[in-house]
């Protein structure tokens, strides 16, 4: 079985690279592929918001006591980044190559800064403190261990 911070992990770089092929298609102004790679990488991204939201967060701040500390900063960062993948959607709906660059932009270095948090911080602390919490989640995700 895989540690918490590698399956994570791996969720993040396959996020990663949905989001660069959208930039590329961003870059390249085809619009209607882009909308279909937006919904492919804000689909994953925002399960994987919903995932560590309903079950990572909730186990931490149980064996804890404390939902003040870094899930609550993890929650204000997720939300930050639904805010600028609806200012990105918006930008490619309207067909606005430089808002939806600049958006695009914004959204990778919120990503890039956050998942280092997540990556060396908070997924070994969760491993140290929540023993199951990697079968856990692959049972969530009926990942065979």
């Amino acid at each position: 079985m895989m540690s918490l911070t590698t399956t994570l992990t791996l969720e993040h770089r396959q996020c990663d690279e949905l989001y660069t092929t959208l930039e590329n298609t961003l870059r390249n102004s085809d619009w209607l592929q882009a909308e279909r790679l937006f919904a492919r990488f804000s689909g994953s991204l925002l399960q994987h918001f919903v995932d560590e939201e309903q079950l990572l967060f909730p186990a931490f701040e149980a064996v804890t006591g404390n939902r003040s500390g870094p899930t609550q900063v993890m929650r204000f960062e997720h939300q930050q980044i639904r805010d600028e993948l609806d200012a990105l959607q918006h930008g490619i709906q309207q067909r606005d190559r430089s808002a939806a660059i600049g958006h695009a932009d914004t959204l990778l270095i919120l990503i890039q800064q956050h998942n280092v948090k997540e990556e060396n911080i908070l997924y070994p602390m969760c491993e140290q403190r929540i023993p199951d919490i990697a079968q856990r989640w692959q049972e969530r995700h009926h990942v065979a261990a």
